[in-house]
């Protein structure tokens, strides 16, 4: 180690992670809704096209100011964010379940996320079948709602 460990360097707070948070929310934004929108480009699509951004879930205020960078509004903006938390790697795979019977087959969905390491991605998929069709076990049912 740089600092090996001792009482002076913990006591001086050398051995805790610490973050600059506005950057990590700029760059989350920016990255995430910059990506998006150039998906939503290339596949000449608007906001009107979007049925659903799927955003990475970790924190509500990033999920917000990145769909209104792409102008999106927030009723076409997947969220278990209140129910879950920030599951990482999980968020974007759970939210598709979570609303899976409300898609319909053809819906367009963009998928963006930021993670570790001040990566990003984003994806634009065509959902492939009817949702409200699929048999959910029952205490899955309205997981949104409860």
């Amino acid at each position: 180690s740089l600092i090996p460990p001792s009482h002076e360097s913990l006591d001086q707070g050398l051995h805790f992670i610490t973050q600059e948070g506005r950057s990590v929310f700029k760059y989350a934004v920016t990255g995430m809704a910059d990506v998006a929108a150039e998906i939503m480009e290339k596949n000449g699509l608007t906001g009107d096209d979007v049925k659903y951004l799927v955003p990475h879930q970790a924190n509500l205020r990033i999920i917000d100011a990145t769909a209104r960078r792409m102008g999106i509004t927030t009723d076409k903006v997947m969220l278990n964010i209140e129910r879950y938390g920030n599951t990482t790697a999980a968020t974007i795979p759970l939210c598709l379940a979570d609303w899976e019977t409300d898609l319909k087959e053809g819906d367009k969905l963009v998928l963006a996320a930021f993670g570790g390491g001040f990566t990003w991605g984003a994806a634009y998929i065509k959902w492939a079948y009817d949702g409200s069709k699929v048999d959910i076990h029952p205490e899955l049912k309205n997981v949104r709602n409860t």
